[in-house]
């Protein structure tokens, strides 16, 4: 029984590669089609005839190529949306010629235009010109003075999930009980940009890092540039 059954599945193994190899053998012996059994949809029974099926097997190939299109299509959309935003927080932030004004910017494009609904900014050193605000830490010590950071500091690229309480409160203050999911970027030697939200699945780690490097480059390239100004 083996044996056969073994013989069985070698032969239908060996009938199906010759098939792939003369897709036409049906159309020379078509009475073949005729007498063919094919799978069974989900839903309906058995379908008629090898034609029909091949059918319906190119409308299900058609009709999840259609919905991959239509994917990639709203992600391009809204990452044209995404684009159009940078590109307006460039804008503004061209026209700020002082420190209060950038990061008075800062906050107010990435609250209104990105629909953040927590965002801080963590500047090192003391600048007496900048007001005193729930969005903004000055941290005379610079890095040193933020160890509970020291790993994302070293490696410099933007972070995005979860964070411990510790570093929740560092950031959001009596603020960091409402926040689920951090998006965390660094400012090159002038701090760091935090962007929090209440929903968990706002930033995710393993989410596209490329705006939040084209945000981060925009903001320290601004800050640098108002310091020098100041």
């Amino acid at each position: 029984m083996t044996a056969t059954l073994l013989d069985d599945a070698t032969q239908a193994r060996v009938v199906a590669a010759y098939l792939k190899r003369h897709p036409e053998f049906l159309s020379e012996y078509p009475e073949l089609a005729a007498k063919l059994t094919m799978p069974p949809r989900e839903r309906g029974g058995a379908v008629s005839s090898l034609a029909v099926y091949q059918l319906q097997s190119l409308r299900d190939k058609n009709a999840e190529l259609e919905r991959q299109l239509a994917e990639l299509v709203a992600i391009a959309a809204e990452n044209e949306k995404l684009m159009e935003r940078v590109h307006a927080l460039t804008v503004a932030l061209l026209r700020a010629n002082t420190m209060e004004v950038t990061a008075r910017t800062v906050i107010a494009k990435l609250s209104a235009d990105f629909h953040t609904e927590q965002v801080r900014l963590l500047l090192f050193g003391d600048e007496p010109r900048l007001p005193r605000a729930e969005w903004l830490q000055q941290i005379p010590g610079g890095a040193a003075a933020l160890p509970e950071f020291g790993e994302f500091l070293h490696k410099g690229e933007p972070v995005s999930g979860r964070l411990s309480a510790e570093k929740l409160e560092r950031l959001f203050g009596v603020d960091a009980g409402q926040i689920r999911s951090v998006a965390m970027m660094r400012l090159g030697d002038c701090g760091i940009l935090a962007i929090g939200s209440t929903n968990p699945d706002r930033f995710q780690p393993g989410m596209g890092t490329l705006f939040l490097k084209m945000i981060s480059a925009t903001i320290t390239a601004a800050l640098a540039r108002s310091r020098d100004i100041s």
